[in-house]
């Protein structure tokens, strides 16, 4: 879609992007080569943040957005989900439970079939995979 280089810079913005987008040479003119090759994986998630923010579907889906990604990388790309999130539809698919912490409602697959589902909360709870996981993870 056309945005104007004003929507360019608001969705880099809410996407955590800006600031290193205006530290390369050349700018938002800068090249990044085939597939954001040049960038780190953060900085490739950040963008791609930043471009579904300018197409604001209503439906929304991550599959392991915060994968492979530092702690700072994966705060910074977190926060940024949470802006696009908000007012939509959003499927997601993560092994890293803070990733889905927030959401409504939270699916557990073991070996293919549902275990578990409820809230963060219900399923910390409930005390199953899920709460053996967050404990793994430090949730």
């Amino acid at each position: 879609p056309e945005a104007t280089r004003e929507e360019i810079e608001e969705a880099a913005r809410k996407a955590h992007a800006h600031e290193f987008i205006s530290e390369f040479p050349e700018g938002y003119e800068t090249a990044v080569g085939p597939r954001g090759v040049k960038l780190s994986g953060g900085q490739r998630q950040r963008i791609a943040i930043a471009r579904a923010i300018l197409a604001d579907p209503k439906i929304l889906l991550l599959d392991e957005a915060t994968s492979a990604l530092d702690s700072e990388s994966e705060r910074l790309v977190q926060e940024a989900l949470d802006e696009l999130m908000k007012g939509r539809t959003s499927l997601i698919i993560a092994h890293r439970l803070g990733t889905v912490k927030h959401a409504d409602r939270i699916y557990v697959l073991q070996d293919g079939k549902i275990v578990e589902s409820g809230t963060h909360s219900e399923l910390i709870t409930a005390g199953g995979t899920y709460r053996l996981l967050a404990e793994t993870q430090l949730l």
